[in-house]
């Protein structure tokens, strides 16, 4: 087994990124785009795209700097520590490894645009209120040399602002991956009103039409190029949400160590000691699966499943936990829109759905273990 600590290259890729993030996209950036009704910096984003974070995982052929999924959490994990606004895991992280997938001339046009922050995507496969790919509706009936789409996808996150669209559909003999246009005649992107302010959409689809060269991969066969896709993703997911567990932590530190109860600082009683320890504990571990998941979709990504869904629920509930204690030792003040807790805690409860909720990747974990 790989071991269970950053690389040198990737603590100096975590101290670049936290050094941008404090600056540019930090929690009071979040407040000020949620107060502006904002779900998109353009400028933010193509400022990451020129640091490299667009093209993280784009072959250095296609322009990118191709530094491999752990490099890529490394970075979702510093996002999430500031709550920072960016297309990076839909775009970056879902459709880069989707398109890394294909070896046509098209898709290594579309990851240049991507590395470049000239393309931005969102994954459109969910239908009902849990993440499902295998109960995909959504038809995509074939005419002439190409296909129909109908139907609806909703919780498309950066479905609003995306310039492009990945949309899991049913043909004749299984599921299909198309990349398409998001302005394309047919479709109707309403955005949604999320309440971590991230920017999220349901789409219509009115007999969208699709032509051969719209299809991501091999028709029937999706999950060819949408698995690795999906478990890049929620390895990120994992390593956003681990990173929000630990901002919440800190910012929880700090307020033990400043409020004082009776003349003695409140961190001072020991039952607030073991509550915030046995916390540090807990993102401690979580960050060791995310490490061990990013490992795994670099080394062995035909067998990575399991710790892409190990770490996803482990940071679910490290995530959870940590809010709650955050908003529980913060006292009164944890619960006002005025403190930032409420951010974190708002992002956790959104975090903990997309891709997947607890019970359905420790389901996942429960199966590969014969449980």
């Amino acid at each position: 087994m790989s071991k269970l600590v950053m690389s040198e290259e990737e603590t100096m890729l975590a101290d670049m990124a936290r050094g941008f993030l404090d600056g540019a996209a930090p929690v009071s950036k979040l407040r000020e785009m949620r107060d502006n009704g904002v779900t998109h910096d353009a400028a933010l984003w193509k400022e990451m795209a020129d640091m490299g974070w667009a093209g993280v995982l784009v072959p250095e052929d296609a322009g990118g700097s191709d530094m491999g999924f752990a490099a890529a959490n490394v970075i979702a994990r510093e996002m999430g520590k500031t709550l920072a606004v960016s297309p990076f895991i839909s775009t970056a992280v879902i459709a880069a490894t989707a398109l890394r997938q294909v070896s046509d001339a098209r898709a290594k046009e579309a990851l240049g645009r991507i590395a470049a922050g000239d393309a931005t995507y969102a994954l459109a496969v969910d239908e009902g209120v849990k993440f499902d790919p295998d109960a995909t509706q959504m038809e995509a009936k074939a005419d002439g040399n190409g296909f129909r789409l109908s139907g609806k996808k909703q919780f498309v996150v950066d479905g609003a602002l995306a310039d492009r669209l990945l949309v899991l559909a049913r043909t004749a003999e299984g599921l299909t991956l198309f990349d398409i246009p998001a302005d394309r005649a047919g479709i109707e992107r309403t955005a949604s009103n999320m309440i971590d302010a991230r920017d999220t959409a349901r789409i219509e689809f009115s007999d969208v039409e699709a032509t051969g060269d719209d299809v991501l991969g091999t028709v029937d066969q999706a999950m060819t190029v949408l698995k690795p896709a999906l478990e890049a993703g929620q390895a990120a997911l994992a390593a956003e949400l681990a990173g929000l567990s630990a901002g919440a932590f800190e910012m929880t530190v700090e307020y033990l160590k400043e409020r004082k109860q009776f003349g003695v600082e409140i961190g001072r009683f020991q039952a607030l000691q073991h509550r915030a320890a046995h916390l540090w504990c807990e993102t401690e571990v979580t960050a060791s699966a995310i490490l061990n998941a990013g490992r795994m979709l670099d080394e062995d990504p035909e067998n990575a499943g399991m710790a892409v869904s190990l770490a996803k629920a482990k940071a679910t509930a490290t995530a959870k936990l940590a809010v709650i204690e955050g908003v529980q030792m913060h006292g009164g003040i944890g619960m006002t829109d005025a403190y930032d807790m409420g951010f974190y805690m708002k992002r956790a409860r959104v975090g903990a759905e997309w891709l997947g909720d607890y019970s359905y990747h420790a389901e996942r974990v429960a199966a590969a273990r014969g449980f």
